[in-house]
């Protein structure tokens, strides 16, 4: 296994219902019933059985997140999570932001998930600037991976090349940032 948490992350431009992992995270609607986006492309894509097996499980808070089969899906599950819509960033938002990508990570590897994509959650309608919601995405999966072993791979799978660069230029940042600084 990668130990170094930096090295499980990967941040790639494409589809995300078409990733070949353990889990994907849907950025879901409270009702977990399908919308727009990346709700409504994964909906599709899994057929039917989703918007059924969803019925059945009374909706979800903001931050929180439920795990699913992915039915139709290359990937065995769908974690659905519900982002917050952004007003000023200071009416919880970050928090609710950072416990989405943490109950999607802990849920995955108490499936036993070796990986897992995610979108750019609530950085579409719900409008988190995408800046900041790339800060807090890289930066709660990085430290949920350095205290577990699982998922062994985390991928940020984002829609079109400019928004996959700006991941990877925060990921940078951020692995600087946590660098051990050389004494002079």
């Amino acid at each position: 296994m990668k130990k170094n948490p930096f090295d499980r992350v990967e941040i790639a431009d494409g589809d995300i219902t078409r990733e070949r992992v353990a889990a994907i995270v849907n950025a879901a609607k409270r009702t977990l019933l399908g919308g727009g986006g990346v709700d409504g492309a994964i909906h599709r894509a899994a057929g039917p059985e989703l918007r059924r097996f969803c019925e059945t499980l009374d909706g979800c808070e903001t931050g929180d997140a439920k795990i699913t089969p992915g039915f139709l899906l290359p990937a065995p599950f769908v974690i659905h999570t519900v982002g917050p819509v952004y007003r000023d960033g200071r009416h919880g938002e970050p928090e609710a932001l950072v416990s989405c990508y943490r109950r999607s990570l802990e849920l995955a590897a108490e499936h036993g998930c070796a990986s897992i994509a995610f979108p750019a959650i609530s950085t579409g309608a719900y409008g988190y600037p995408f800046d900041e919601a790339s800060r807090i995405a890289i930066r709660t999966t990085i430290r949920f991976l350095q205290a577990h072993p699982l998922p062994k791979t985390v991928r940020f799978v984002l829609f079109g090349e400019r928004d996959a660069a700006a991941f990877r230029k925060v990921l940078g940042n951020i692995r600087s940032e946590d660098a051990p600084q050389s004494e002079p």
